[in-house]
């Protein structure tokens, strides 16, 4: 059976994340109070930020700038959209 996690974004019981998304304290925070449905949601949202801030994961402000989304997204007041982002347009 699958471990359940009361999941700090979505409120409800849900199975947990395969795996610590980070080797330090704050991977172990996420794991701990994140369910998989809200990291898959996370995941989708990053997309938008790598893109729309163009950042180049390789290097150190590119993680810091994700890390601390992320850590919003979660624990915060929400990850906040880009200044410049525009939503697709339905057609």
């Amino acid at each position: 059976m699958a471990r359940m996690v009361k999941c700090v974004k979505l409120g409800k019981e849900l199975p947990v994340m395969r795996w610590k998304p980070f080797e330090d304290e704050f991977g172990q925070k996420l794991y701990d109070n994140v369910s998989e449905e809200a990291w898959r949601l996370w995941l989708e949202h990053s997309k938008m930020i790598i893109n729309e801030y163009r950042l180049d994961l390789v290097t150190p402000n590119a993680q810091k700038v994700l890390r601390e989304q992320c850590e919003q997204f979660f624990f915060g007041e929400g990850a906040l959209l880009p200044p410049d982002y525009k939503p697709p347009q339905a057609k």
